[in-house]
């Protein structure tokens, strides 16, 4: 069995090897999409193709649509798309430890986003400039709407747009942006840029990186002035919040074997041009949840047939606060730093520890839970309870701490800044009495100088940052005593990777002070996980 749609058509084959098969008229479906397209998505990578793109297939399925998504990606899109006719194979791996197989075919279309060459850039014009159009959603990182570095200057590919305006646009959303112009000149359509990334209000954010580029090149008078009064207007284009939740880990070679012993020949994954990986199929845990601001000024595709929920902004605030800041994404980040430092390749072993399924416990339930406000549509305690006693010990879940603590840069401002923020904003918590959020903090400093606690070195996961933070640790040896200020301070300090600056917020001494036990020896990081977890536990 190949992932073709040719080979698909010996249905007997497949359905006896135990996979399920789009049930709609694959080629009618992708006729309606190209005619009159209502959804487009940009970073077209694993949670895409587990979660949004089988959504779509669920609700193809029922005959509730007749049109699937359109796809844009890197150069990957070729190899994982182009190759396989846009067909995916989403294996389920359940927490019972049953398999579920499937071929995905909702996505009709893979193009890749690339304005130097016409014939995809001429297709994405086209399909821009379609009345049709209603939403254009975004699983590209938190990474990808940053349009500063650390020191809070513009990339050099964004600077390079502004100049240059809308020809030949290099950096990520400067072609969303020239993208959207096309829109705005083929008659204003009304459309929403729906950010579906792990993000505080990403709705806003995506808004504050696409309004850069607008203002500047109304400034240059690179566009017409009208322009940005489209952006800014939300009957026009809106930029619905969303919060999105779901488990899917790098190939695991496992589940390749399993479908090479089902006699599914395409199991090969290749590394992408963003140093993760991607294969023909794609693994995912079961669970997963999807809330979306319902606010689209040209309709929406009706997600809500395929368990999407709807509601208003606060609620979805208040969603997302809860999970990315407090019963989830704080843990998983946490896990990541202390898995890979201790030797671990597994998430699910790494709940099997001791001290590390109570750190995260301490964290969860001692220290973030204080702030998390209830969004009354999903139950916070029964969340993370979900999430430390089904989800991450899910042994069957081959998701490992490198590939969490990629971009962790990134991440921390979002999972553990927005709680130093609340702590430092109510009257009734003192910031001063946080101690495992820091220890994680001053454990990726640890992290950052490239050993383990064995004192063996460690291949540290791709982090736009690494070259800017490493010189200030490569200095460094274990059983260096301190103090490390001089080498911490610039780090510490940023508060564009943590949010706040971490000494304003009185943690900064205290990072430094665990960072130095954690440098003590070989073995130190272990040692002091168990002194503060056996304080605490007084």
């Amino acid at each position: 069995m190949e992932l073709k749609l040719e080979s698909l058509k010996e249905k007997k084959v497949w359905e006896e090897a135990g996979f399920s098969l789009p049930q709609f008229d694959l080629d009618k479906v992708s006729e309606n999409t190209s005619k009159a397209p209502n959804w487009i998505h940009f970073g077209a990578g694993n949670i895409f193709r587990a979660f949004l793109a089988n959504v779509q297939q669920n609700i193809l399925n029922e005959g509730k649509s007749d049109r699937g998504i359109i796809a844009v990606g890197g150069n990957s899109i070729k190899s994982v798309y182009h190759e396989h006719d846009n067909l995916t194979v989403l294996v389920t791996l359940k927490v019972d430890g049953s398999i579920e197989k499937r071929v995905i075919g909702s996505v009709t279309e893979a193009i890749v986003l690339d304005a130097s060459n016409e014939s995809y850039w001429n297709r994405l014009k086209e399909i821009f400039r379609n009345p049709s159009l209603q939403m254009v959603s975004f699983t590209i990182t938190e990474k990808g709407y940053k349009l500063t570095d650390s020191q809070g200057e513009y990339l050099a590919d964004v600077r390079e747009d502004f100049k240059n305006g809308l020809e030949s646009p290099r950096s990520y959303l400067g072609k969303v942006v020239s993208l959207l112009y096309e829109r705005y000149l083929a008659g204003k359509h009304p459309i929403a840029l729906v950010s579906m990334d792990n993000m505080s209000q990403n709705g806003s954010k995506l808004y504050e990186s696409v309004s850069t580029y607008v203002s500047e090149w109304t400034e240059r008078g690179l566009v017409e002035q009208g322009f940005k009064a489209y952006v800014d207007d939300r009957n026009s284009v809106s930029f619905p919040w969303s919060m999105i939740d779901k488990i899917t880990p790098r190939p695991d070679p496992a589940v390749k074997e399993m479908l090479r012993e089902a006699g599914f020949k395409d199991v090969e994954d290749k590394i992408t041009e963003n140093k993760g990986y991607a294969a023909p199929f794609v693994n995912a845990e079961e669970l997963e949840y999807l809330v979306i601001e319902d606010d689209f000024p040209n309709g929406r595709p009706n997600l809500e047939e395929g368990g999407v929920i709807f509601t208003d902004r606060e609620t979805v605030d208040k969603v997302e606060k809860m999970k990315v800041g407090t019963c989830l994404n704080p843990l998983h980040t946490a896990l990541a730093i202390f898995g890979c430092l201790l030797g671990f390749d597994l998430i699910s072993k790494e709940m099997a520890d001791p001290d590390l399924r109570r750190l995260v416990e301490k964290i969860g339930y001692e220290e973030a839970f204080p702030v998390v406000v209830n969004p009354g549509i999903l139950d916070p305690k029964e969340f993370i309870d979900e999430v430390l006693n089904i989800r991450f010990p899910n042994p069957f879940m081959p998701d490992t701490p490198q590939r969490i603590a990629t971009d962790t840069s990134q991440k921390l401002g979002i999972r553990f800044g927005e709680t130093i923020k609340a702590y430092i904003s109510r009257e009734d918590l003192d910031v001063k009495d946080l101690k495992f959020i820091p220890l994680v903090l001053a454990a990726w400093c640890r992290y950052l100088m490239g050993i383990d606690d064995k004192g063996e070195k460690i291949e540290l996961s791709p982090d736009p940052l690494l070259e800017e933070l490493l010189p200030h640790l490569e200095g460094i040896s274990l059983g260096d005593r301190g103090p490390f200020h001089e080498q911490l301070k610039p780090v510490l300090s940023n508060a564009n990777i943590f949010g706040i600056d971490l000494y304003e917020a009185g943690l900064g001494e205290k990072v430094e002070g665990y960072f130095e036990e954690l440098v003590a020896e070989e073995g130190a990081v272990r040692k002091t996980l168990q002194k503060y977890l056996h304080l605490t536990d007084q």
